[in-house]
């Protein structure tokens, strides 16, 4: 189901890679950019960077808080070595705030802060990747 999709966005030939512990939150944000940008769950770091290898490299890098606080900040440089180019945003719940501004410190290029929306998200990651944001949905009418 596309919901509040833009032509030119969803032609787009970039990627985003979501590396996250929780399933759950891999699989809505999958759900939210699905529509408009090419985009992978993966359940770990080192999946991400096996899946990077040769022409699959990310645009994007949405990263759960939960790695950083396991495995240190230096995972965002890690990342950023392994894809030149790549933005890395951290998604966190407001409890996690320490550790997200820690990796935001460490090179990170911003944060997606829980409760997550498919508006949010989409704005974000547009953002990140110097697209203009198109029509919202309350504009759409899907949502009033």
């Amino acid at each position: 189901m596309q919901i509040g999709v833009e032509t030119s966005k969803a032609v787009d030939q970039r990627r985003v890679f979501v590396v996250d512990e929780d399933e759950i939150t891999r699989a809505a944000l999958q759900f939210m950019l699905q529509d408009e940008i090419e985009t992978h769950e993966l359940a770990s770091p080192d999946e991400a960077f096996e899946k990077g290898q040769g022409w699959l490299k990310p645009d994007v890098v949405l990263l759960g808080v939960s790695f950083l606080a396991k495995l240190g900040t230096g995972l965002v440089a890690s990342i950023c070595e392994k894809f030149p180019g790549v933005r890395v945003l951290i998604v966190c719940a407001k409890a996690d705030e320490a550790v997200a501004i820690e990796g935001l410190k460490a090179g990170a290029h911003g944060a997606l802060v829980k409760p997550l929306t498919i508006e949010s998200v989409r704005k974000k990651v547009d953002t990140v990747l110097g697209r203009g944001g198109g029509a919202t949905l309350v504009q759409l009418g899907v949502f009033k």
